[in-house]
This record gives C-alpha cells, sequence and structure tokens, in this order.
C-alpha cells in the first residue's frame, strides 16, 4: 500500500511538472526603424499571416500614429537562421487628429495608443487620456493594404473606473482590449480596487446597439495588466507587470500585509520591478478569475512589458521602450515552449 501511495504521488508531482510551462526565451532583432525607441510599442497583434505592432504615438515624443507588421513566415526564418533580415511594413494612421480634437472638445486629453485588436479588416484602437480626463476612448478604422483609416465619425467613450474616494488612478487606461462572443472587451490595466467589486474594470463595448456594461474580476488582480491575448473563447493570457518607482505610481503596490504579492516586488525592503504572466478566464457566470502561470527571467523583469500575441503554443512580448539599461529600444522576446524544440 505504501509502495502503491508513492507511486500515486510520483505520478502527480510528474503531471504537475508537465502542466507548468517552461520557455525558451528567443530575442527577436527587429529592423532598426521598428525597434526605434520613440514608437513606445504598446500592443501586438497577429492578423492573417503577419504580427502587427502597435506604437502608442504620443504627442509628447512627436511619435507618428503608425502600425508595423513583420510576416509570421520571416519571423520563423529568423528564429531558424539570426543573420536574417526582417523585412517589414508600415501603416499610417490617418485622421488620428481629428479624433484627439474631438476628445479635447469632451473635456478629455490624448495620450497614446494602448491596445489594438483586428477584425475582419476593421481596426479598434484604445486610447488612452491624461489622469485627470473621466474618459479614455475607443477608436475604430479600416485596415488597408497601405494605410489605417480611422472613421472620424465614431468616437466611443470608456468611463475610467475610480477609487473608492472618487479619484482617478495615476496614469491608467484600458491597456487590453480582446474580441469574445461578437463583442470588444475593453479592459482595464488597475483591478485591486479597495472597493466592490462591482467597481472592477472589465468593460463590454457592443459596437451594436450603442451600450457599454460592466464586468468584474472575481479575484483583484494586483499591479498593473498591461495588455492581454487569447488562447480560446474563454480564456487570455495577460502581462502581470508592476513597476518599482514611487511617487504617484506607488498606487501600484500592494499592502504590505498582502504577504504574498507584496514579497514579489520587494527585496531585502527594496521595491523591484516585476513581470508575470497570467491566466484569466471567462466563467458561466460573467466573471474573471485570474492565475499565475510564468514569470519572467530576472534580467527581463525590468523591461515594460506592453504588448503579447499567442503563437506556435508560445507568446511574443514587447516593451514600450523602458529596459534595465540604455540605450532604450523596442525588444520583441518569442517565448518558444520547450517541449515544441
Amino acid at each position: 500500500m505504501k509502495f502503491f501511495l508513492v507511486f500515486v504521488f510520483s505520478i502527480l508531482s510528474l503531471l504537475t511538472v508537465a502542466q507548468t510551462p517552461n520557455f525558451d526565451v528567443k530575442n527577436i532583432k527587429l529592423p532598426a526603424e521598428v525597434s526605434y525607441y520613440d514608437h513606445q510599442f504598446s500592443g501586438l497583434y497577429i492578423y492573417k499571416n503577419d504580427l502587427f505592432f502597435m506604437s502608442e504615438s504620443r504627442l509628447q515624443d512627436a511619435a507618428p500614429a503608425v502600425l508595423y507588421s513583420i510576416a509570421l513566415a520571416d519571423i520563423d526564418q529568423q528564429l531558424k537562421d539570426t543573420s536574417y533580415a526582417l523585412p517589414y511594413k508600415k501603416y499610417p494612421i490617418y485622421n488620428a487628429a481629428l479624433l484627439r480634437n474631438s476628445m479635447k472638445q469632451q473635456g478629455d486629453d490624448y495620450e497614446g495608443f494602448e491596445a489594438m485588436v483586428i477584425i475582419n479588416g476593421m481596426v479598434y484602437l484604445t486610447v488612452e487620456t491624461a489622469t485627470p480626463s473621466n474618459n479614455c476612448y475607443l477608436f475604430e478604422g479600416i485596415l488597408t493594404d497601405t494605410a489605417v483609416i480611422l472613421n472620424h465619425q465614431f468616437l466611443q467613450p470608456l468611463p475610467k473606473p475610480m477609487a473608492k474616494n472618487g479619484s482617478h488612478i495615476y496614469n491608467a487606461g484600458y491597456e487590453a482590449l480582446a474580441f469574445v462572443r461578437e463583442q470588444l472587451l475593453p479592459i482595464f490595466e488597475y483591478n485591486s480596487f479597495d472597493a466592490p467589486l462591482s467597481m472592477n474594470s472589465i468593460s463590454l463595448y457592443n459596437p451594436a446597439p450603442d451600450q457599454l456594461t460592466t464586468y468584474h474580476f472575481a479575484n483583484k488582480l494586483p499591479f498593473r495588466l498591461t495588455d492581454i491575448t487569447a488562447i480560446n473563447k474563454k480564456q487570455w493570457v495577460g502581462i502581470n507587470y508592476f513597476y518599482k518607482g514611487g511617487g504617484e505610481d506607488a498606487v501600484y503596490r500592494v499592502p504590505t500585509n498582502d504577504v504574498a504579492n507584496d514579497t514579489l516586488i520587494r527585496k531585502n525592503n527594496q521595491y523591484e520591478s516585476y513581470c508575470r504572466l497570467v491566466t484569466i478566464s471567462l466563467t458561466k457566470k460573467n466573471v474573471f478569475v485570474w492565475k499565475p502561470l510564468w514569470e519572467l527571467p530576472t534580467k527581463y523583469m525590468s523591461y515594460n512589458w506592453e504588448g503579447i500575441a499567442a503563437y506556435k503554443k508560445g507568446y511574443f512580448l514587447i516593451n514600450d521602450k523602458y529596459t534595465a539599461a540604455r540605450p532604450y529600444s523596442s525588444v520583441l522576446l518569442f517565448l518558444q515552449p520547450k517541449y515544441d524544440n
């Protein structure tokens, strides 16, 4: 009997290990124009056979509104031959200035693009606004062979969830965007409110009819959620990132009595940047639950990861521009499952 129990526990242990993902981290060499740091990429999305990159297009950096794309076949080639130079396409985004002016007239100040999905040739972009603004926004555009043409008559406000005291969360917007049940799902980056769960911040936008419905996480998600990617119709993988900075960024810290999460971001009583992947699942009761999936290697913890796209049971990751050391640049990683090698 004792031998049988040992055998059962051994099998269970092996199954547990087998279910824990492990990746080889591949650094993909981007063309110089694409890796230029002031694009500050904030979104990745796979459409048809291409990986699309979304620049934040920040006014502060005089960054043009633009998407880039690289064929997945070319990325696969570079993964086999690191000397292979990646060709790319550039898509200017038109009509952004008209929409920024419309936002201004409504009292909200544009800061940059934050998330992207592409569906049946239509591009949807979430727009972050300055902290005092009441709303973020959703833009809609057509993807052509050479450009993205925004609909200058489509400007959907996305109200910002607020803290219990009625204030806006510092530097927080809808940093993730999904497509589920024929609807768009803008996801707010801060989901650890000290408030009733109804104030947590998954919002469901239905283009027709025009309405906004709010959902919540069943369990608080600490730190920031900076992007997600679908792995099936009811499950996503997201980037859960913590920046070590203080000041107003301290809102993303957890209470010190939250030992499990505080331990992740503090070493020797000093805050350190931290990043992991999490799974986010939609339950039958239309609430969302999350679980840790995989921690990034220590050398990549200080990169500000803002874009993710699932590919071949692995994941592409891109940072905006912030790295552990200067000179800054946009870095594209592929997390390649080890069991697929």
